[in-house]
């Protein structure tokens, strides 16, 4: 009986039953499950680039991390978008009050000053069927370019882009070949 007794005072000491490992174990992954939902679901994106409009620094299938949060974009920020129910990854060159023009000879001028833009590597366009230039980018949307400028789809081709069809702001890109 005494045997009985002092097993029990150690159990107690130890304060832990069988089960209890267990149940810590499900409180802890309940714990990562949330967590790692919070971060990809909430506050981080992860999509693929969908063609090759932004090469050479994004190729297509290239991996992206993006922050879905950011909406406040500015000028020269990557950003993931939905446009006509397709995804599009472009550059912010112009957002709401700028004034966007193409010359004649290819070149991208915002509010009146031609832009220099290192690594973009393609003549500036113009796609007259959609778009007259110069063009005043309304408040609340931007107005987005591909860094391959002679044959991507962007602003020239589906107009500004608004905050509620940004999927956010590209922190990083892992590339998928090319190494």
């Amino acid at each position: 009986m005494e045997k009985n007794k002092e097993q029990e005072q150690k159990k107690k000491k130890k304060g832990l039953s069988p089960m209890h490992y267990p149940q810590l174990f499900l409180f802890h992954a309940l714990i990562v499950i949330v967590m790692v939902w919070l971060m990809f679901g909430v506050f981080i994106g992860i999509t693929h680039a969908p063609n090759d409009d932004m090469a050479p620094r994004i190729d297509g299938g290239d991996m992206l991390i993006y922050y879905r949060l950011d909406k406040n974009v500015k000028a020269d920020d990557v950003i993931v978008l939905k446009k006509n129910d397709t995804q599009y990854v472009a550059r912010v060159v112009a957002v709401g009050g700028d004034t966007v023009d193409i010359t004649d000879d290819k070149r991208l001028v915002i509010n009146g000053n031609s832009v220099i833009e290192k690594n973009i590597f393609h003549e500036t366009e113009k796609y007259w069927e959609f778009l007259s230039y110069p063009y005043t980018v309304e408040e609340g949307k931007c107005f987005v370019l591909v860094d391959k400028r002679q044959s991507g789809e962007d602003s020239r081709y589906y107009g500004t882009v608004s905050k509620d069809e940004i999927s956010g702001t590209v922190l990083t890109v892992v590339r998928s070949h090319n190494l």
